[in-house]
């Protein structure tokens, strides 16, 4: 009788704490933009990766090799498309170009990548200064993304990110090294 009372007790206070408690607030970006600068304008440009989440281990496995990564995001040549141009420094040195299409949805700041209809991008804010976070989904995986503007963001940033990830049940963590110079993007 004692265990069903305590047990009992236990579910009313867990209702209780996770009513109160809740996982802080991140606002999808809007086409309206950031200072008065319509989308995408303010997030063109070059761009840091600095952490990423997910569910478990094997969704950010791709990151494993990396030490940094340096994108850059640049209108593409047709409307309503941005081109995102990145290089990978791996662990051991070597540098690895890659290029990627989005396309944008009329209205909203939400990207699909040329090529892979099953991946979904959705651009968030961040509280870090220069920063900015997305969202990936795709066949088998889903995954938050942090970025910033300095390849060395505040520690604050990154203990922020893994706060707001951990709390939505996103317990794998993975923080590039950054030991290396990042690689020179190629201009083509």
């Amino acid at each position: 009788m004692f265990h069903h009372i305590w047990a009992v007790l236990l579910y009313l206070c867990g209702i209780l704490l996770n009513s109160i408690y809740q996982c802080p607030e991140h606002s999808q970006l809007t086409t309206e933009g950031v200072d008065g600068k319509e989308f995408p304008e303010p997030h063109l440009g070059q761009w840091y990766f600095i952490a990423g989440a997910a569910p478990t281990k094997e969704e950010l496995a791709t990151f494993d090799p990396v030490d940094n990564i340096v994108f850059n995001m640049a209108v593409g040549s047709a409307p309503m498309q941005l081109q995102l141009r990145a290089t990978i420094r791996t662990k051991n040195g070597l540098c690895v170009p890659r290029k990627w299409i989005y396309h944008l949805s009329d209205g909203s700041t939400d990207l699909r990548t040329e090529g892979r209809p099953d991946m979904k991008t959705k651009l968030f804010s961040s509280a870090c200064p220069g920063g900015i976070m997305l969202k990936e989904t795709g066949q088998g995986y889903q995954r938050f993304l942090l970025y910033n503007r300095s390849p060395h963001p505040p520690e604050k940033c990154v203990e922020e990110f893994q706060s707001l990830t951990s709390c939505l049940d996103f317990k794998a963590f993975l923080l590039t090294p950054r030991n290396q110079d990042a690689c020179e993007l190629s201009s083509n």
